[in-house]
């Protein structure tokens, strides 16, 4: 009951929207919810689940310090390359972890107000990795169908505040939704509760077409326009070096530079639209099986007993796999944008070695003056016992 948007509900309550990460056997006794788990898919999950973390969060890290010590970290594509970073960290610290630790304690252990806060940050984090890759992908598709447009730095800062305002706003309803409520004997945990009949089915429904739905068919139109662009850009090249071809006698040196100076700027956004694509199919391939099977759980007729048998492992599975968006991207990053992580490893070994250097410098000088203060405190103590000590003669 631990998934970023809805858990188990408690019975006569509804369905449970979000299926559970636990083996939920429901049982009344004194209006509870009696609950226990799979201990060894249990482990298996934080396992990954550490992994996924791990991955997210330095690889993340790393995008960010690469982008910020580059000399073209006011690119507007490593603008939004950042920003989207700052979304995957959002989802490894403020979803991932905390889902790791409710998996390893099994309960929820604080109080009413940070169980609010920690689902409310949840879907915070899904919605601005997904509207920060679909802002990166509308910068792409208006870089490529309209490259003579002006932009201002100012207004893709104010486009991406604007962004941040709207997933803050659209998680609010978790705030409602949440609570620490009993689930068995003396015990509590972080559960939802919905309006009935209707609650649980426009919940999941709505966030299954902000967060994916919306998107995908923004970021389709995205990328078709993109291709019809590029395929033009393409068509009209290849008539053009045709007709290079036939007069190339005639003016042969400013046209030629002039034309390979256009296809070096046409491959350097093309590079860039290819990587925001492959990030785009990530996130399509590790989404897309999760928000089916929401869908399927709230949607479905048959009692809870039979999809809470049969979807139990699908759910856990396909959350694990909606994770791992977040550790997906900075390796795309790797991909297409090496000279980044070169760049940073260059530095980190620049700065490292100057750091051997003066550590040995200050230890030599160091050795130094402890030798010199040594000499200097033997003559004291020569002196000293020549004044003290009486003649031998």
């Amino acid at each position: 009951g631990k998934s970023s948007a809805a858990p188990c509900a408690k019975p006569g309550e509804g369905p449970e929207p979000q299926g559970s990460r636990r083996d939920c056997l429901e049982k009344m006794t004194n209006g509870t919810f009696l609950v226990t788990r799979d201990e060894d898919i249990a482990k298996v999950e934080v396992a990954v689940l550490c992994l996924i973390f791990f991955l997210a969060l330095t690889g993340n890290l790393c995008v960010l310090l690469a982008v910020h010590t580059t000399r073209h970290k006011h690119s507007r594509m490593y603008f939004f390359m950042k920003h989207l970073s700052i979304a995957d960290l959002v989802v490894a610290i403020f979803q991932v972890l905390p889902q790791l630790i409710w998996d390893i304690t099994f309960r929820f252990y604080g109080p009413d107000y940070l169980c609010r806060l920690v689902k409310y940050l949840q879907v915070v984090g899904m919605f601005a990795s997904t509207y920060m890759l679909l802002l990166m992908s509308l910068d792409r598709c208006l870089a490529i169908c309209q490259p003579l447009r002006s932009l201002h730095r100012r207004s893709d800062r104010l486009s991406v505040l604007l962004t941040w305002m709207v997933c803050l706003l659209f998680s609010i309803p978790q705030l409602q939704i949440f609570s620490m409520r009993n689930v068995d004997h003396g015990g509590i945990d972080c559960w939802a509760t919905f309006i009935q009949p209707w609650g649980p089915k426009a919940y999941i429904t709505w966030i299954t077409l902000t967060v994916y739905i919306i998107p995908v068919l923004v970021l389709s139109i995205c990328y078709g326009l993109i291709s019809f662009k590029i395929w033009q850009n393409v068509k009209l090249k290849t008539i053009h070096d045709t007709s290079l071809n036939l007069t190339s006698s005639n003016s042969h040196g400013g046209t030629l530079s002039r034309v390979s100076s256009i296809k070096l700027i046409s491959k350097a956004k093309i590079r860039t639209v290819k990587m925001t694509f492959i990030i785009v199919l990530a996130f399509i391939m590790c989404w897309t099986p999760f928000f089916i099977v929401q869908m399927w759980i709230v949607w479905d007729e048959n009692p809870r007993s039979t999809w809470d048998q049969h979807l139990y492992l699908p759910f856990i599975i396909t959350t694990l796999l909606a994770s791992l968006n977040s550790c997906c991207n900075p390796w795309i990053y790797m991909l297409f944008t090496g000279h980044l992580f070169h760049d940073l490893l260059q530095r980190f070994l620049c700065c490292s070695s100057r750091y051997l250097k003066s550590r040995q410098g200050c230890d030599l000088s160091v050795s130094k003056k402890s030798n010199s203060s040594t000499f200097v405190l033997s003559l004291r103590s020569s002196s000293q016992r020549s004044f003290t000590q009486p003649s031998s003669a």
